[in-house]
């Protein structure tokens, strides 16, 4: 697929579309298509830096596992979301596991091409700080929500932010692509009180679930329950 078309998804997005054009234009000149089959590993927690990542089709599971093969999922990163930049600041080796969901096509650049850029453009250094304080952000959210939220709350406010892509798309989706057991893990529950959550806004017609699915059928109410 042409570079033209990709760059038409990635302008769906609000970092990339507010970004300056020649910068936009840059970053797609230094990048390289990339796919992964299901289950493909991108990239693990300790590899050094790599580069920075659009998902353009698809979507890669961000997390990671522990000594005792317990998984904690932070995150389902999916079109036209970017990725991988705070290695690019700190220089560090990355700090989780990334893998493909299903089939999974990526936009990479990689870290020498955007320093060699930044180097020329150091003004650029700060739209890529947007990025990284975005998901600071949502980090710190994410952090209050479980300490101070009742689940269901916090159920109601994660698929929120997922059908909107974490504040870059625009209209919202409707049909998230999500099994149940990834919900819990990303929001520290047991699969059993998700399940319980999920069949309840199910009955009071809010969501529709299906195999691996969530329909959201009332956002209004979902964000009613969000604001508990």
């Amino acid at each position: 697929m042409d570079m033209q078309v990709w760059r038409s998804r990635l302008m769906t997005g609000q970092w990339f579309s507010h970004l300056p054009a020649p910068l936009q234009n840059s970053l797609l000149a230094a990048a390289k298509v990339r796919r992964l089959t299901p289950g493909q590993r991108l990239f693990k927690r300790g590899d050094p830096p790599c580069g920075l990542y659009a998902v353009l089709e698809g979507s890669v599971r961000i997390g990671a596992v522990s000594e005792q093969g317990k998984e904690a999922l932070l995150s389902l990163v999916e079109s036209p979301h970017w990725f991988g930049e705070i290695c690019l600041f700190d220089g560090q080796p990355r700090t989780h596991d990334a893998f493909g969901l299903g089939q999974c096509t990526l936009l990479h650049i990689s870290q020498t091409a955007l320093l060699a850029l930044l180097d020329e453009q150091p003004v650029y250094w700060r739209q890529l700080a947007l990025l990284m304080s975005q998901k600071l952000r949502l980090t710190f959210i994410n952090l209050e929500q479980l300490s101070l939220m009742p689940a269901l709350a916090r159920l109601a406010h994660r698929l929120l932010m997922i059908a909107e892509g974490y504040g870059e798309i625009a209209p919202p989706r409707r049909v998230l692509q999500l099994p149940q057991e990834q919900l819990a893990s990303m929001l520290s529950l047991s699969r059993q009180t998700t399940n319980q959550i999920l069949k309840d806004l199910q009955g009071q017609g809010i969501l529709n679930l299906k195999y691996g699915e969530i329909e959201i059928l009332d956002a209004e109410r979902l964000r009613a329950l969000a604001a508990v």
